[in-house]
């Protein structure tokens, strides 16, 4: 292999400076010797270790990417669970708000018919007279037992929500008069459509007062029944 190389630089210089000719000859001659194959190996054995560790320090990056990934899904389901339980239970708050409707309490009256009785806060309660499929009358206690004439029937609505009906047994005011349970009633006449009953005991002595200013009153005494209406009419009943 070397006789090779010195012959062919001494051809060289016969030729007239041909400057492209050594430029084709000289890789030829690189490219057959075995220098050539050791440089080349050479060069390809180097590429390697130059690229190995400029490959290896993006490696570590690859793992720490993986985690930050795969947390965010395991948040999204037990976030969205909870939301889905909790607008079924403000359904079910909405529903007792449909059955005060019906009457709390239902009295059958003497005349046959009947008295509705509702509770209207403040421990107070009304009392609708229904008879026929139409409301007759209306009863509401005001921190007082509240009582109504209908028609020679005496009604009574008690502040506990009870009611007790009698018919006839009443007296013309003014004037002085004994009601049942050992009661008399002194009865006065105050002004039009306004009568004022005092409840007097055995010794005379005043128990209670009935005021019926414009609209008929009641009172429960000793478990009697005592209605005054504004036409000066009383009647009691045990």
């Amino acid at each position: 292999m070397s006789r090779r190389a010195t012959r062919r630089p001494t051809s060289l210089r016969t030729l007239a400076g041909a400057v492209l000719t050594v430029a084709l000859i000289v890789p030829v001659a690189t490219a057959c010797g075995p220098d050539s194959d050791t440089s080349a190996a050479a060069t390809v054995s180097a590429a390697p270790t130059a690229t190995a560790p400029t490959t290896a320090p993006p490696a570590p990056a690859a793992p720490s990417a993986g985690p930050a990934t795969t947390a965010p899904p395991a948040a999204t389901p037990a976030a969205t669970a909870p939301t889905s339980t909790r607008p079924t239970t403000a359904t079910a708050t909405t529903t007792p708000t449909a059955k005060p409707k019906s009457p709390a309490r239902s009295y059958p009256l003497v005349d046959g018919s009947t008295a509705e009785v509702q509770p209207v806060g403040n421990q107070n309660w009304t009392a609708r007279i229904v008879g026929r499929g139409s409301v007759l009358a209306t009863l509401e206690t005001k921190d007082t037992d509240a009582g109504l004439d209908a028609n020679d029937m005496f009604v009574v609505l008690s502040l506990d929500g009870t009611v007790h009906s009698w018919m006839g047994g009443a007296h013309q005011g003014p004037g002085t008069f004994k009601l049942a349970g050992g009661w008399t009633a002194k009865v006065t006449k105050v002004g039009e459509l306004h009568y004022r009953a005092q409840i007097l005991g055995l010794d005379n002595a005043v128990n209670g007062t009935l005021d019926a200013d414009q609209h008929d009153t009641g009172a429960v005494a000793n478990a009697v029944y005592i209605v005054l209406t504004a036409g000066g009419r009383i009647s009691a009943h045990m």
